[in-house]
């Protein structure tokens, strides 16, 4: 271990040291003189699935609807094959130099710092994050949403749909951030397995509910206008607006496969054997091919159920009004889904800042001493001080923040406009060529670097999109009226 354990009856504190010395801990022991690690291509698949399939499923029927029936497909599968091969190449870096024999890499930016080094380190921590600030601000925002959206359906179902059934968003997410302050004292990732299965659960109900609603709507008839082309210039938008809502679909489909910036902390809770990077490619393959699947379904049978009307959000923005208990069913699962989402995200954020400050001030108490508690039922919980106050002030932030900033679809695309190119796409391309020590201008080095550009430019325009809604929606908002 990093630092040796010292029990006490009162506290158990952080002292220098290595490697536990007694032999039965020192078979509980992984290479790197860490507790051994105890994940499989399940558990792993679980946190991808979490990570994955979130708020972005809700919004691809929309996005659908400005792509149109040829793009909107296209751009999703395109996305999905990006992120899967992007992937392979992040989970061979997981260990270095070799991707089976090498020292491990414990974070997104060891991994960087083994393979890359200079400025790029800083950079990517930088993109890495800010990204995960900026989705835990997204996922506070959505399960807020979804938690208003049982309350109004119940109040649409009570007294019909014409009722504006106006409601406060900021209570839940008061409610939200009040779940977070607990379930961040769980100490790191490799804790969270139970917390990411319940979610993929969760997300898999909610989108087959979605998907069922919008199967039973197409059955049903009614006609909708769906084309080609999605949302038609003159009829349904501007030109100038169809050019904007394009570009911001693309960082809403971006979004919904964003998690390469927590692949390597789950990769780092798998056990050793068989080789992570293994077991890593299976469980994207997994993740992304079940997601994709489910991303294709909702998006393109949602698109038929509403057409060019599309809501930006089909659960919460009252596709559907009937029957409202499955709907409220599936808004729970949402919420639930996010409770679980945001700790994966929010988790090597605190890591990060934790170990930074124990290497910043390894003497204070306040920071490197842990309490034991015996919790009931649950066994002993050692409790660190710091970690009690940072992670509380954050999800307080983050709850604030996302007070002043309820917006969703544009808040999606920025997101995953910010945070494709360099996380998903970048960082892994050059780290492929450095450890494969490509020659310049080579076949392989040429597309790479054509992929990585062409990204880039994805990026860009993505993000051009979601900050024309942003810019929209601050025009509109009014902030001391209900929010609906």
């Amino acid at each position: 271990m990093e630092r040796e354990m010292q029990k006490s009856s009162m506290f158990i504190e952080h002292g220098p040291g290595g490697a536990y010395d007694n032999g039965d801990i020192r078979k509980n022991i992984d290479d790197d003189g860490r507790p051994k690690r105890t994940g499989t291509w399940v558990t792993a698949s679980a946190h991808i699935i979490t990570a994955v399939i979130g708020s972005g499923v809700l919004s691809l029927a929309w996005a659908i609807a400005q792509l149109g029936w040829v793009a909107g497909p296209a751009v999703l599968t395109a996305f999905s094959c990006i992120t899967y091969f992007t992937s392979t190449l992040l989970a061979d870096c997981y260990r270095s130099p070799d991707p089976v024999t090498g020292k491990r890499n414990y974070t997104y930016m060891d991994v960087v710092r083994a393979n890359l080094g200079g400025r790029k380190v800083q950079l990517c921590g930088l993109a890495q994050y800010l990204n995960l600030v900026g989705i835990t601000i997204g996922y506070t925002i959505t399960a807020s949403i979804s938690m208003v959206a049982v309350k109004r359906s119940n109040c649409f179902h009570k007294n019909g749909h014409d009722v504006k059934c106006h409601t406060s968003n900021y209570p839940f997410m008061i409610i939200f951030a009040c779940i977070q302050v607990v379930l961040c004292q769980i100490p790191n990732f490799h804790k969270l397995s139970w917390l990411s299965i319940l979610a993929a659960i969760m997300s898999f109900a909610y989108s087959s509910i979605g998907l069922g609603l919008s199967i039973a709507k197409v059955a049903g008839g009614g006609h909708v206008r769906t084309s080609l082309t999605g949302v038609t210039v003159g009829v349904d938008v501007s030109g100038t607006e169809k050019v904007w809502r394009t570009f911001q679909a693309i960082g809403d489909i971006a979004f919904a496969y964003a998690y390469s910036t927590v692949l390597i902390e789950i990769q780092d809770t798998l056990k050793s054997s068989p080789a992570e990077n293994k077991v890593m490619k299976r469980a994207s393959l997994l993740g992304v091919s079940t997601t994709t699947m489910f991303y294709v379904l909702c998006g393109c049978v949602g698109y038929a159920a509403f057409g060019n009307n599309a809501p930006g959000n089909f659960l919460t923005g009252f596709g559907f009004y009937e029957p409202f208990w499955l709907v409220d069913f599936a808004n729970i699962c949402i919420a639930i889904h996010l409770i679980g989402a945001y700790q994966v995200f929010c988790q090597p954020l605190f890591g990060f800042v934790e170990r930074w400050c124990k290497k910043q001030w390894p003497e204070s108490k306040f920071i490197t001493s842990e309490y034991a508690i015996d919790v009931p039922l649950c066994g002993v919980y050692c409790l660190n001080s710091f970690r009690l106050v940072w992670r509380t002030v954050y999800v307080i932030v983050t709850a604030v923040v996302a007070m002043t900033f309820p917006f969703f679809n544009d808040f999606l695309g920025l997101l995953g406009a910010l945070s494709f190119w360099p996380l998903t796409v970048y960082f892994p391309i050059e780290m492929y060529i450095a450890q494969a020590k490509l020659p310049k201008f080579s076949f392989t080095w040429t597309w790479l670097k054509i992929l990585s550009w062409a990204c880039l430019i994805v990026s860009i325009v993505a993000a051009a999109g979601s900050i024309e809604g942003l810019s929209q929606d601050l025009k509109a908002y009014k902030p001391f009226k209900s929010q609906q």
